[in-house]
């Protein structure tokens, strides 16, 4: 049995395009995201995996302009971030989980603003968007969503857009808390090849591997939920 710890995420967003930190004051609408650590007491090694997956995903999210500012442990196990554009908030979310396997994530949004320069460290901002995305993490951890397990939540202060995302993504999990370790690895690898083939010799199997298991992990599900969720969030707050 594979062991695996759960990381909570919270998510809060802004819709204009991407500046670097000391260029802007916080006079928009912004994503701020917070992950803590379930079960992290299920594995001895957890702080020196979160340290060491944290900082790739870190760098390689930066490159990309996914996030404003580099990840933060902020206390203990939980660390966060103010994410970039809107649209690509539901990539980040898969890309994160992929990046910091076997600890497992929920994920939680909240959408506000935030109050002074954005600029680090990151648990030195405060505002709407980080009391949003601490709302969003304790509606999972108490269950208040659905009568069925969930590993991402939004909060915003449009309250259709909360209630048609989160039951997009409640359902998103369910299929997300299936997938296995041998499935995760083919996602991560695709995820990061964007074909069958480089992927397949990137993990010594055969093509026909590499596609059985990403059908078997609902890759093509999660990345519908990416392309979707993204347009939707793009129309709202856009």
């Amino acid at each position: 049995m594979y062991e695996y710890v759960q990381i909570t995420l919270f998510v809060q967003i802004r819709a204009s395009s991407w500046m670097c930190p000391d260029d802007f004051m916080a006079d928009g609408i912004y994503a701020v995201l917070i992950a803590d650590i379930v079960a992290s007491t299920a594995r001895r090694d957890v702080r020196a995996l979160l340290r060491k997956n944290l900082a790739a995903a870190s760098e390689k999210h930066l490159r990309q302009k996914l996030i404003r500012l580099p990840y933060s442990v902020t206390a203990g196990d939980e660390f966060q971030t103010i994410t970039a554009e809107l649209p690509a908030l539901p990539a980040l979310i898969l890309d994160l989980r992929s990046a910091l396997r076997p600890l497992s994530l929920r994920v939680g949004v909240g959408i506000g603003r935030v109050s002074g320069r954005i600029q680090p460290p990151v648990n030195q901002l405060t505002g709407e968007a980080f009391e949003l995305a601490r709302r969003a993490i304790e509606s999972i951890k108490e269950g208040r969503l659905f009568k069925f397990n969930v590993l991402t939540a939004f909060a915003s202060g449009n309250e259709d857009f909360n209630e048609t995302i989160n039951l997009i993504y409640g359902l998103h999990d369910t299929l997300v808390l299936q997938i296995t370790a041998k499935q995760w690895e083919a996602i991560g690898t695709f995820l990061s090849r964007q074909t069958l083939a480089p992927t397949a010799r990137r993990l010594k199997v055969d093509i026909s591997t590499v596609s059985r298991n990403l059908k078997r992990g609902y890759y093509w599900q999660l990345a519908e939920t990416v392309n979707r969720a993204g347009s939707f969030i793009e129309r709202t707050f856009g």
